[in-house]
């Protein structure tokens, strides 16, 4: 079969796609025959070199979700037959073949239905965002009627987020380019921060306007960390996704890291959700497998609004 790997240290010109050993699933393990994988800025850190040297493996897999159909079942697994669309979030970042190639094996508790009726290519860009959100907003004790800021809202984590905290009833300030004001209100958000207006220092000021004593908690998808801390009330929470720029704690606010991992139950209710129009999945640009290096290149290039695909 052919996968998307890297086999040294390099940019996106490092992706090669080649023939690999189609793979056999093991014990509780699961065979899907690949129709979409979406890029993620995790694909970038492999190929740079951030996870491992590469020169300890042959080559290294891409990706982390991806959509498809059961090929086959390795011993142990029941309640999935062959041909049984589903959404796939194969964690493990380190595998010689991942989600993007033509056939994908991952443990069966990464895995969950496909949402009924949804071209795959879309259902591809679900997992590993849709997750990510939905484990940051549990960090939040939230109640009705509290405040929540979402950084980077209309990105691929921010997003979704948006439109988990709207079910819960949450007073929603998106902060985001000025041209996805009407998408942002549209998903759930209570009030609009545009990015022009609100750099650095000035976010705090921009979100106090319309909650002046500050919200209760800020999902920082976006990664700006202190000056959305800034935007918290005193003894708030403030849920970063990445670790490296995670603020100290200030005024009492909880200063909390979310990661995400294989969950199927989740993953299920979140395609359940995309299944009934509260997630809304979004693909900005679709590359067949055959020129992956070209879409990780255009991964770099950032500021898209929709997941890049590649399609086997």
């Amino acid at each position: 079969m052919r996968a998307a790997v890297v086999k040294k240290i390099g940019g996106p010109e490092a992706v090669e796609v080649v023939e690999v050993p189609l793979p056999e699933p093991g014990p509780f393990e699961v065979r899907i025959k690949v129709a979409a994988a979406a890029l993620n800025p995790a694909d970038a850190a492999v190929w740079a070199g951030v996870f491992r040297p590469l020169e300890e493996v042959e080559y290294t897999g891409l990706g982390l979700d991806a959509a498809g159909t059961v090929d086959a079942v390795g011993p142990g697994v029941s309640l999935l037959k062959v041909g049984t669309p589903v959404i796939v979030f194969d964690a493990p970042v380190l595998r010689p073949t991942k989600a993007q190639a033509e056939y994908l094996v991952t443990d069966v508790n990464s895995i969950a239905p496909a949402p009924e009726g949804m071209d795959l290519t879309l259902a591809a860009t679900i997992p590993l965002n849709a997750m990510t959100a939905s484990l940051a907003l549990d960090h939040f004790p939230l109640r009705p009627r509290d405040t929540l800021l979402v950084t980077g809202a209309a990105g691929a984590v921010g997003g979704y987020a948006v439109e988990l905290a709207r079910t819960r009833g949450v007073r929603i300030v998106a902060q985001g380019r000025p041209e996805d004001e009407e998408f942002l209100r549209g998903r759930g958000a209570t009030w609009f921060v545009s990015r022009d207006e609100s750099r650095d220092e000035e976010l705090s000021g921009a979100v106090r306007r319309f909650v002046p004593e500050g919200v209760d908690g800020v999902l920082d998808a976006a990664a700006l960390g202190a000056p959305a801390l800034a935007a918290v009330r005193d003894g708030g929470i403030f849920v970063s996704v990445r670790g490296d720029v995670l603020p100290a704690p200030e005024r009492g606010v909880v200063v909390r890291l979310t990661t995400a991992g294989p969950e199927a139950t989740r993953l299920s209710y979140l395609s359940a959700l995309a299944e009934v129009g509260v997630l809304t999945p979004r693909v900005g640009q679709i590359y067949p497998l055959s020129q992956a290096a070209e879409a990780h290149a255009q991964l770099t290039q950032g500021g898209r609004r929709g997941r890049i695909v590649l399609v086997p």
